[in-house]
Parts: structure tokens; sequence; C-alpha cells
């Protein structure tokens, strides 16, 4: 496995959005494209999307949102993954843990000491995959879904 985070550009664009979820957890992560408006509508820095590569072949995409003000008073910043869409044929493969891996890494470059992620509950969510990677509820909800943090 050769796996590899690139920035999304316009040679890739098509690639990127070309990412495909199974068509069971179309309801828990939002297509590609909606991930990259609204990193564009963001302030610069916030959102940081990548294309993930293995070889040639495009594999999945990510997006980390990076010191955000979680409440919108400055009183709490986090930062953590936003996006994770690994293409259906591709999964089971190591690539999620690769990109979680990737986000924490970039989180700690940062001076990050946690990483925050959000999931659906049920059983076609990421729940199980995230609490697996040592993720914790923290009893906290963001819309329907329940929040969860590693500590880095």
């Amino acid at each position: 496995m050769t796996l590899r985070l690139e920035e999304v550009t316009p040679g890739n664009f098509d690639a990127a959005v070309g990412i495909r979820v199974r068509p069971d957890q179309e309801q828990n992560v939002a297509p590609v494209v909606t991930s990259l408006a609204e990193a564009y509508v963001r302030p610069a820095g916030v959102a940081w999307p990548r294309l993930m590569m293995d070889g040639d072949r495009a594999v999945g995409f990510l997006m980390a949102f990076l010191d955000i003000d979680w409440h919108g008073d400055g009183s709490v910043r986090r930062s953590g993954l936003w996006r994770l869409n690994i293409a259906a044929g591709e999964q089971g493969r190591g690539r999620g843990r690769f990109a979680v891996d990737a986000v924490a890494a970039e989180i700690r470059r940062r001076g990050g000491t946690e990483m925050y992620v959000s999931w659906h509950p049920g059983p076609s969510g990421p729940g199980e995959f995230y609490l697996r990677l040592g993720f914790r509820a923290t009893g906290e909800v963001s819309g329907d879904q329940t929040v969860g943090v590693l500590r880095l």
C-alpha cells in the first residue's frame, strides 16, 4: 500500500468528486463536492481537504477542521476529522485508519493534543470504527451526531 494525501487541485478535482461511498453509507457523509464547497466558504486555513491516493488511484477523501471556534464565542477551540469518504470498493483495507492517522499527525504538527470527530449512530454508521481507533464518546451531540474525542 502506497497511500498518500494530495491537495485537491484542478488536475485531480474530477477524481476527488468521483469518490463514492457504499449506498448504505450515503446518509452518513456528505458527497466530496459538498465538502469542497464548504471548505471554500470557510475562512482560510480552517478546512483541510485532501484526496487520498494509492499509487495513481484516488481511493478516498478526507477533510479536517483545524482550530475552529467550537461554540462561536471563543471559549473552546477544536480540531478534528470533519469528513471521511472511502470509495466503496476500497473499504476494509486500512485506508480509514490511514486517514485518521494523517489528520492526527497534522493536528499534532500544529500543536494540538486532541482530535474530534462526529458520527451518525446506528448500524450503518462509522461509530464502531472510530471507537476501535481509540475515540471515546464525549456525551455531546452535534445535530444528530455523536461527538467523539481522541487524545493525541
